[in-house]
């Protein structure tokens, strides 16, 4: 999940994916945000090949957060093809996260 890559445009990293890209919206004053990093780690090794996630700081992104209207954090936004399905706002634990993503990918 440590891959750091380069886009031009969120959409470009969106159009590019091959599997459902889940978005972690977060920020580093975030306590909760924290709490989702070792939960994100699981749920990724668990659901490998079949799901992307990224991490967009909002402090950084703060247009990103705006378009997808992100007002708590964490925020969750699965997307496919390019198209948000769903949202989670907080924390969950990855067996919840697991089977909540399982049933949309």
């Amino acid at each position: 999940m440590a891959t750091k890559k380069q886009f031009n445009s969120f959409e470009e990293m969106l159009s590019g994916a091959d599997v459902p890209v889940l978005v972690d919206f977060y920020a580093d004053w975030c306590g909760p945000c924290h709490m989702m990093a070792p939960i994100l780690e699981q749920v990724n090794a668990q659901l490998q090949g079949r799901i992307q996630i990224v991490k967009i700081d909002t402090e950084k992104y703060p247009e990103l957060a705006s378009q997808y209207e992100i007002y708590a954090l964490p925020t969750l936004v699965l997307f496919k093809q390019g198209e948000p399905v769903d949202r989670i706002e907080g924390v969950l634990q990855t067996p919840q996260l697991v089977q909540r993503l399982t049933a949309l990918i």
